[in-house]
């Protein structure tokens, strides 16, 4: 397993269980903090090592006028501004290559969304920052396609990679989570992180937005972290309902912490197996 560094911690091969967790859209950078900041304050207690996750630009919401963020330039000030204030690594969403060079000086990790997981050119672009890129399995591909991707961005130039897992198609507007894919594509040798919160997604269920239901998200974590997890990646918001994006699947902020021990203590079992 190649343990991937990232600001004074390492994940995978039996390190720490890691946390990337904010926001599925930057809300403005003071409701964002107080998100990023209430997550923190748990994982410093736990201690479990936090990287805070937000988009800049949904840029793939159901319907035309949905709120899609800040954009780039505004969104890459919060980011930083978050990054500064908190001290904790951040990751973020790139929709385009031109995207990834300026991202890159702001963001810890770029992440690929699931739509574009087998894009070759954003994922070189990606690559070539020098940042871990953090890349989302598409719901239309199997575990084991996921080993051209790993070796795309080999063959760009880096071996800083995280992979995650955010649940197939199953059926029209559902999602199904295959628990095999976790040993499958820490196979191919790099830290397998679990979506538990896109996991429960209903996409496009609800018409002109996504649904979800998030009532089986604590289920989900719980399997995914027994069957072999090196991180977790969870939407958490203080009040979901009033969330501008994925709202019905987001965690509540005061519903963290008790996910978290939960997950700790199911990763103490396996931790010694994973390395």
């Amino acid at each position: 397993m190649n343990k991937v560094k990232l600001a004074n911690f390492e994940i995978g091969g039996g390190e720490p269980l890691v946390l990337l967790a904010g926001p599925c859209v930057l809300e403005g950078l003071e409701r964002s903090l107080l998100i990023g900041r209430g997550i923190k304050e748990i994982t410093d207690r736990l201690g479990i090592p936090y990287v805070f996750k937000a988009s800049f630009d949904k840029a793939n919401r159901s319907a035309y006028h949905s709120f899609r963020g800040p954009g780039l330039e505004e969104g890459l000030k919060i980011l930083k501004a978050i990054r500064d204030e908190l001290h904790v690594p951040v990751v973020t969403d790139i929709h385009e290559t031109s995207q990834a060079e300026p991202v890159a000086k702001v963001a810890d990790i770029l992440q690929i969304p699931a739509f574009l997981s087998r894009q070759t050119d954003l994922l070189h672009a990606a690559a070539q920052t020098g940042a871990i890129v953090n890349v989302k399995k598409g719901q239309f591909l199997s575990p084991n396609d996921m080993r051209n991707v790993v070796d795309k961005i080999h063959e760009s130039g880096s071996d800083r990679i995280l992979l995650t897992e955010r649940g197939e198609s199953f059926g029209y507007n559902n999602l199904v989570v295959d628990m095999r894919s976790f040993p499958i594509m820490r196979s191919f040798g790099y830290p397998v992180i679990f979506d538990g919160t896109h996991s429960v997604q209903l996409p496009g269920g609800a018409g002109t937005s996504s649904g979800g239901q998030r009532e089986y998200v604590e289920y989900l974590v719980r399997a995914a972290v027994g069957a072999g997890v090196d991180g977790l990646f969870l939407e958490v918001h203080d009040n979901p309902p009033e969330a501008l994006s994925d709202g019905a699947n987001m965690v509540y902020l005061d519903k963290l912490e008790e996910l978290l021990q939960d997950a700790l203590s199911i990763y103490e079992v396996v931790r010694k197996k994973l390395n």
